[in-house]
């Protein structure tokens, strides 16, 4: 106990006597295991204070990491927040410190760590906020802002009872300058303006198409080297392909493929895909848009139906599926076309998925494409930008593990370029070789599904059991299907309207609905250990009817992590 006074002691004296104070405050959680703390600063000379939180950035830190300080003239009534970056920009907010919307309400006194404290207590956003303060010292000093004034110095802030910031120490220090704000402080913005400046740094877009279109037309057939950062049209307009060169990034960066679509003359929901071409093998799609679909390899059901490169082979590599979208009935184009009480069209679909499991196939020399299979020469205009979300300070690159193996894809996305639609379940299964290497661990299929044959007893609009199979094993059982598709009816205004009230675009299907994306479903494989192994896709498709037939889109990559 005697160390204890001695110690606080000192502190009092430190407090009063001199006008330079180097204050320290803790962060933490309390019943928290973890041991993480986060220390922040607070400099004062006489009515100013510096602040800021001290973090241990050691290492390679990702582009966009801001420093920040935080500057308070009492005198002024003024707080400046500051933020500087590595590329030398910075920029600045002012606001007031006692003109604030949050009201405190004293509830008593409290002596904390030794200190006569008066106890505030408030709530914002349903969060119990209680505040200590002390007195004593004869000056303000306050390590946070954003809550307004109360006067004296802050021993002690606790959120919903657990969250605290504690002052630990208070040091004299005669070699703080007079002057802590400084002259230039950078550009000046509102505090809107700095949160959306500081995302703009942290977060990486790469922008891959923008309102491109994508139709059917007579369009001259590409030869050659797919140059860089140039939009390419294959299979008479419903293939785009772009070549380019993406960063590797950290593997704590979040990857999304965000789209934009609408119609520009095309009135019906379409299948569509975002895919990456995998160069990793003698053969790939790459081959198949530049010469012909016949180049690459290809299988015969028991009818005799011919499917080209559905699957994964010695000598060739399918395509990476990123996204399965499905465009809505004519959104945009035909906005004007219907007028229904209560609806107002979306001007475009929009659609955002995750795909930071396929890092791997999102950096250095990339093909990625988009189809959309139409028969209009007015089609649909995209954007694509593929987004990039920090998770962790770190920029170390070689901590990325992730690692992807194309397996299967029956998403005919050359259609218009002879390849098959995946009939192939009314008559047969399909059944991939693969290997594992010694290297990677925690295995998991990356399984996206959709039905399609739209007529009553077609396969779009009757569930059916895909089954996997793996070694040999059923393994897994899934039945796609969306019965939620009549939310997104504000997006289909040419959807064709029935006597009983329901539009087309409302009916629930096997895996879509107009104007989504289908969600991938993950099935755990890592118990499969290194070596050669087998995966089987059944689905017990529907027979043909007339002229019209059903087929299943499925395409599967493994995924996982080098150890």
């Amino acid at each position: 106990m005697k160390r204890v006074f001695l110690f606080i002691g000192a502190i009092f004296a430190t407090f009063s006597v001199f006008s330079q104070q180097h204050l320290v405050y803790q962060l933490y959680a309390l019943d928290s295991d973890s041991g993480d703390t986060t220390f922040r600063e607070v400099i004062r000379y006489k009515n100013q204070l510096k602040i800021y939180d001290v973090q241990d950035l050691s290492g390679k830190l990702i582009d966009g990491v801001s420093t920040d300080y935080t500057y308070v003239d009492y005198d002024s009534d003024s707080v400046y927040f500051q933020m500087n970056y590595q590329d030398g920009e910075s920029f600045y907010s002012v606001n007031s410190l006692k003109n604030n919307d949050v009201t405190f309400e004293k509830i008593g006194t409290e002596k904390i760590k030794g200190y006569d404290c008066i106890k505030y207590k408030t709530s914002i956003n349903s969060n119990a906020i209680e505040v200590w303060m002390t007195e004593e010292p004869g000056y303000d000093a306050t390590p946070t802002t954003s809550r307004g004034y109360l006067k004296g110095v802050m021993v002690r802030q606790a959120i919903n009872g657990n969250r605290i910031l504690e002052l630990k120490s208070v040091k004299k220090d005669k070699s703080i300058k007079r002057d802590l704000i400084p002259n230039d402080l950078g550009i000046r913005k509102s505090g809107k303006e700095l949160g959306n400046i500081n995302k703009e740094k942290l977060i990486k877009r790469f922008g891959i198409f923008n309102d491109d279109q994508i139709h059917f037309a007579n369009i001259e057939k590409f030869k050659g080297e797919i140059p860089f950062d140039s939009v390419i049209h294959f299979a008479s307009g419903t293939v785009i392909l772009k070549r380019v060169k993406l960063p590797m990034l950290p593997e704590h960066y979040q990857l999304f493929a965000e789209l934009h679509q609408k119609s520009n003359g095309d009135a019906y929901d379409r299948t569509g895909s975002v895919f990456v071409i995998p160069l990793d093998r003698k053969l790939s799609l790459r081959d198949a848009l530049i010469d012909s679909i016949e180049v690459i390899p290809y299988q015969y059901d028991r009818n005799g139906k011919k499917y080209e490169g559905i699957r994964l082979e010695n000598d060739y590599m399918p395509v990476v599926e990123l996204m399965r979208f499905f465009t809505p009935f004519g959104v945009s184009h035909f906005n004007d076309r219907v007028k229904i009480d209560g609806l107002e069209w979306k001007e475009e679909a929009y659609y955002k998925m995750e795909v930071s499991e396929l890092s791997d196939r999102l950096s250095g020399d990339v093909l990625i494409g988009a189809f959309i299979g139409n028969y209009d020469d007015g089609g649909h205009k995209v954007s694509l930008d593929i987004v990039a979300y920090p998770q962790d300070y770190s920029g170390d690159t070689d901590g990325n593990r992730r690692w992807s193996l194309p397996l299967f894809n029956t998403c005919n996305v050359m259609e218009m370029a002879g390849q098959n639609y995946g009939r192939l379940f009314h008559t047969d299964s399909l059944t991939v070789e693969f290997d594992i290497p010694e290297n990677v661990e925690n295995l998991r299929l990356r399984y996206i599904t959709t039905g399609h044959g739209g007529w009553d007893g077609g396969d779009e609009f009757n569930p059916k059991e895909n089954t996997i199979i793996v070694d040999g094993v059923m393994t897994f059982t899934f039945t796609p299907w969306r019965c939620d598709c009549g939310t997104y009816r504000e997006l289909n205004p040419v959807s064709g309207n029935f006597w009983n009230g329901v539009s087309s675009s409302d009916y629930s299907r096997s895996g879509w609905c107009p104007g989504t994306a289908t969600n991938p479903t993950y099935f755990d494989l890592s118990h499969l250990k290194p070596g050669h192994h087998t995966i089987t896709v059944a689905i017990p498709q529907g027979a043909d009817e007339g002229g019209s037939f059903s087929h299943w889109m499925v395409s599967g990559v493994l995924t996982g992590e080098r150890r």
